[in-house]
């Protein structure tokens, strides 16, 4: 495909982020509410656009979970409507101070935040998130270049088709959301490229996908997503509570990137809790793949280092015992995507020291690892869930979306 499509895209958004910058957090929730609507007026579009989808990647022997990653309903069209809804209630970040004053010589000083300008969105199958994506972009003042998978390609394009109309009958440039054109790696590479055009690009999905684009962008990148998630099981823990944490950090939903995928057990209550909670996993459906404490119980599986160090998305999950809470956070250190750790404990010592030495996004003390996320910690909807550690790190909200510029007035200062 030539060059010049993903170029021209490019342009066009740039164009239409300039008036975007300047629109008022009304006619911006008031764009938000006309594209949820259109959401709606659309379903029947989207959702047939959403069956051949389903039916061409399960014909293909799409997995299972990514089958539900990709899968749209109703009530998931309607969850993505109220989404729009919800961002459309939230602050605008725009024009907020973040700091300022009067300096010595009498300038005044303001450091205030600004859209990106264009943001790129590069993502695999969940079709949701072009719509999410694009109403936090919206919010926030950027326009969003959005590169689905080409297994949701009939999906984002339906959904799109319908943003944009809501975008143009709120007065809005319709340009603000866009879908890259053309469903080959060399648009995607293209966008990657953009650098002057596109301002940050931001990449959701596997690990694959995430290095593909930190590796070959010249555009600047923000990582997100890839979530080998720990929960350890200290000696001090109330056993039901651990199991309880455990079950459902691994089994509510195992397709998502706060999912937790290893398990860590203090060698004080391995004889009482390995077998309890290997019989709640195997009950829930889980695969264990365990050292040898574990793989002690039928049904468990020898694990290997690649497994301490995977993330599965899927009903399989890492097991250890460890000697103390030295050597689980040795473990963490050395298997951790850097996502979220928890840790299951009545010890406030022991809890102190996790959440102190654990260098991830998020620690969650005596809760599940499926907290981590931008609706649940009450930012509203999220862009993504940042990794490193610059320019946003963990759940990343509206005011994540912008940067800053400082606006210096004088009365006719010279230095």
């Amino acid at each position: 495909m030539p060059a010049s499509d993903v170029a021209d895209a490019c342009l066009r958004a740039r164009a239409a982020a300039v008036p975007l910058a300047q629109a008022t957090r009304g006619e911006k929730d008031a764009a938000l509410a006309a594209m949820a609507d259109a959401l709606l007026a659309d379903a029947g579009a989207i959702l047939a656009a959403n069956t051949a989808d389903v039916d061409a990647a399960r014909a293909s022997g799409t997995d299972d979970h990514l089958l539900d990653r990709l899968r749209l309903d109703q009530a998931r069209l309607e969850g993505m409507a109220a989404g729009l809804r919800d961002v459309a209630g939230l602050a605008d970040p725009v024009g907020e101070v973040v700091r300022g004053g009067t300096l010595a010589n009498g300038l005044e000083l303001r450091q205030i935040r600004v859209p990106f300008g264009v943001v790129g969105i590069i993502y695999e199958a969940r079709p949701n998130v072009t719509a999410d994506a694009a109403g936090i972009c919206l919010k926030s003042g950027n326009a969003v270049l959005l590169r689905g998978s080409s297994s949701a390609a009939r999906s984002n394009a339906a959904i799109v088709t319908a943003l944009r109309a809501g975008l143009a009958s709120a007065g809005l440039p319709a340009d603000a959301v866009q879908l890259v054109p053309g469903d080959g790696r060399e648009s995607a590479k293209e966008l990657m490229r953009a650098r002057g055009l596109v301002d940050v690009l931001i990449p959701r999905g596997g690990a694959g996908l995430i290095r593909s684009v930190v590796e070959e962008s010249t555009v600047p990148v923000i990582e997100t997503g890839v979530g080998n998630c720990h929960v350890y099981v200290d000696a001090d823990a109330d056993l039901d509570v651990a199991l309880q944490i455990v079950l459902n950090a691994k089994t509510h939903r195992p397709s998502v990137c706060n999912s937790a995928e290893a398990l860590l057990v203090h060698a004080d209550i391995a004889d009482a809790f390995v077998p309890r909670v290997v019989a709640g996993l195997q009950e829930a459906g889980v695969t264990v793949h365990g050292d040898a404490a574990f793989a002690a119980h039928d049904g468990v599986v020898v694990a290997t280092d690649d497994d301490y160090g995977c993330e599965y998305l899927t009903l399989d999950m890492s097991a250890a015992v460890v000697p103390d809470l030295d050597a689980a956070l040795a473990h963490i250190r050395r298997f951790s995507s850097g996502h979220t750790e928890a840790i299951v404990t009545r010890s406030q010592a022991a809890a102190r020291r996790f959440a102190a030495e654990v260098d991830s996004a998020a620690v969650m003390v005596n809760a599940s690892t499926r907290f981590t996320d931008g609706g649940e910690f009450g930012f509203g909807a999220e862009i993504g869930i940042s990794t490193q550690k610059l320019h946003a790190r963990g759940p990343m909200g509206l005011p994540e979306m912008t940067t800053t510029k400082y606006v210096v007035t004088g009365d006719g200062h010279i230095r």
